[in-house]
Formats: C-alpha cells, sequence, structure tokens
C-alpha cells in the first residue's frame, strides 16, 4: 500500500501530534535487543522520514533511553516511544508508524538485526540483514523502495 504525502498521527494520549509532508523513505522492523525492550515487542517497526518533511505539534517530546549519540523522543505524559534521531546523521527521522492515524501502508520493506531476533518473530520484509544494511547498499535499497511505492 502507498504512503499518503500528508501523514498525521499522534501518542496514545494525545498530547504530542506528528505530521509527515514528504515521501517516506524506506520502512523497517528491527530486532535487535534494545528495540525490542523500547517497544516491548519482538521488533520495532520504523519509518525512515526526511527530516525537512517531520513536524511535531502540540507538547514537546522528550528525549530518554539515550544510547550513544541516538536520541529516542517519548511522549511526556503516556511515555509512547513516537520517534529516534539516528546519531550518523540529520537527514532523517526514524518515526514508529504504528502513532499515525492510518499506518496500514507501513509494512516492512527490511528486517534488520535478525542475529537477535526471537526464534518465532516473523515479518514480510523483503530484505533481511544480520546487523544492519552495509552503508554502501543503502542508495540501492532506498531507490528499490521508492519504485515500489511508485515514486522512482
Amino acid at each position: 500500500m502507498t504512503a499518503p504525502l500528508h501523514i498525521e498521527g499522534a501518542c496514545m494520549c494525545g498530547h504530542v501530534r506528528l505530521l509527515v509532508t514528504a515521501s517516506p523513505m524506506m520502512t523497517m522492523a528491527c530486532h535487535c535487543r534494545g528495540c525490542q525492550k523500547l517497544s516491548a515487542s519482538a521488533f520495532s517497526l520504523t519509518v525512515m522520514i526526511p527530516a525537512a518533511g517531520f513536524q511535531v505539534f502540540g507538547h514537546s517530546p522528550q528525549v530518554g533511553a539515550l544510547h550513544r549519540d541516538t536520541k529516542y523522543f517519548f511522549c511526556p505524559h503516556c511515555l509512547n516511544w513516537l520517534y529516534t534521531r539516528p546519531a550518523s546523521t540529520d537527514a532523517f527521522i526514524n518515526v514508529r508508524p504504528t502513532m499515525f492515524d492510518m499506518p496500514e501502508w507501513s509494512e516492512p520493506f527490511i528486517e534488520s538485526c535478525t542475529s537477535e531476533k526471537l526464534p518465532w518473530a516473523r515479518t514480510s520484509a523483503k530484505h533481511s540483514f544480520a546487523q544492519f544494511p552495509p552503508m554502501e547498499q543503502y542508495g540501492a535499497l532506498l531507490a528499490e523502495y521508492a519504485a515500489l511505492r511508485g515514486g522512482g
């Protein structure tokens, strides 16, 4: 399912609202132990959004769950994990697509850290990586995802 270009969402309590106005770059499921613990699930779902196309309204999220220079943002009221700013770049934001009002389009395209996945966990991701994709593969993965969405 193709993602709309105007995507709205909120945390559980509605104090923090999210708006996406740029095409998602890629969707993924991460099986690392950190994401398992943060999401209280077998994996976390993520959609990469260009930073210029991402806005937060309402209450300001709080930073928590520090891991090196990566920042994890949570609602200060209901403590939902909303998004992550990777330490390696300011170009994109990793947003939890389950915060969107209509997340149906966010099926994972890749899954990462499968070396840490729970043995019964399954996704429909097209590509799987024991850790994260090698940097030299990101360009091709982004192009393939855009083509699947009809944007490339």
